[in-house]
């Protein structure tokens, strides 16, 4: 669970062919918003059927290494899907963030769903699980698709880009800042909170396990603090459970944890999952911010830039959408029935 969110093995590119095995598969899906790329998952099968629960690995890391397995995984019952975020190691594709990778998450599910639907307990209850830039990642999709997941964890997760760029000293994150959202964050306010969670926690349905290391140096703990004193501010602090550990952390998130600590996430977070096993419902009226997208089982909506903010206001039965931003995006609005409504945001 853990591992996979830290930075001690990085695998180069892999040109690995899909395979099945008794209880693990390695699947290339295609992309929805890209064409022509193919992205790779690990796809670990429970014995029976079990909820979906997707993993999400760290910021310079890719999923584990696609392995054959004989034998059903022990102590997690789930249909488990590892997503390989785009130009890593088994994904084609440029490395962004929290940009169209994202939606690369939303692909997956739906390849799950139609391709292992006979493992899953109920197609509409999917769980989310990500650590480090998986729990920034996390933390934004929650938000970006407000009625996909019924409970989520976001381990030492980074909630505001601009404000980690800054706390970068060693410069370790800023080099691919700099490249995966097109610059720093001088002049660019608006593309850093597009992508990050802390800037769109209005629209969070989603209950929320979140823990981290008071003393983690490479995500601070204020990502968290400030994510949780956020979601106070906008009436939703019943959504989020928060564990801080004191004098744990180091270049290692968990550096110092004991193993007591590390059991205890495990559980917090398990207990998470096992507390809400109903599918998400979106409200049938509201209002949500979209940093570049938003996506729910209702409509579509995506901005003309991933860098772009926009506030929607949303009747479901009366067919309503009012669009507006600071400056005149343009957008697509995708209904289920196909309908597709394009046009330009309005003023703010």
């Amino acid at each position: 669970m853990f591992e996979q969110f830290e930075d001690r093995i990085r695998l180069t590119k892999s040109g690995m062919k899909p395979f099945q095995s008794p209880y693990q598969d390695f699947v290339l899906y295609p992309s929805s918003v890209t064409n022509g790329i193919w992205l790779g998952m690990n796809v670990i099968k429970p014995v029976g059927k079990a909820p979906l629960l997707i993993e999400l690995h760290g910021w310079h890391m890719s999923m584990p290494k696609p392995v054959t397995r004989e034998e059903p995984l022990k102590d997690r019952n789930y249909l488990i899907a590892q997503i390989d975020m785009r130009g890593r190691a088994f994904s084609e594709g440029q490395q962004d963030c929290n940009g169209l990778e994202l939606i690369d998450i939303w692909d997956a599910v739906q390849y799950v769903r139609e391709h292992y639907r006979t493992y899953m307990a109920d197609p509409e209850v999917i769980y989310l699980e990500g650590g480090s830039g998986g729990g920034g990642n996390a933390l934004a999709c929650v938000a970006k698709f407000p009625d996909l997941f019924a409970a989520a964890t976001a381990l030492c997760g980074i909630s505001d880009y601009r404000v980690w760029y800054e706390q970068d000293a060693v410069g370790e994150f800023r080099d691919e800042m700099d490249i995966w959202i097109a610059g720093p964050p001088s002049g660019r306010e608006m593309a850093y909170q597009a992508r990050s969670g802390l800037h769109l926690c209005e629209n969070v349905l989603t209950p929320l396990y979140i823990a981290h290391g008071e003393t983690d140096v490479r995500v601070p703990a204020w990502h968290s603090r400030a994510y949780v004193e956020r979601m106070n501010q906008v009436g939703k602090s019943r959504l989020v459970q928060y564990d801080e550990l004191p004098g744990v952390g180091t270049r290692d998130h968990y550096g110092n944890a004991t193993a007591a600590q590390m059991q205890a996430i495990r559980e917090a977070s398990e207990r998470n999952r096992q507390q809400h096993r109903e599918p998400m419902r979106l409200p049938e009226r509201g209002r949500m911010i979209v940093g570049g997208y938003l996506y729910t089982r209702s409509f579509h909506l995506m901005l003309e830039s991933m860098d772009a903010l926009a506030e929607l206001e949303y009747d479901l039965e009366q067919a309503h959408f009012l669009i507006t931003a600071d400056q005149p995006y343009s957008y697509e609005l995708q209904l289920p029935d196909g309908t597709v409504l394009r046009g330009t945001c309005g003023n703010a």
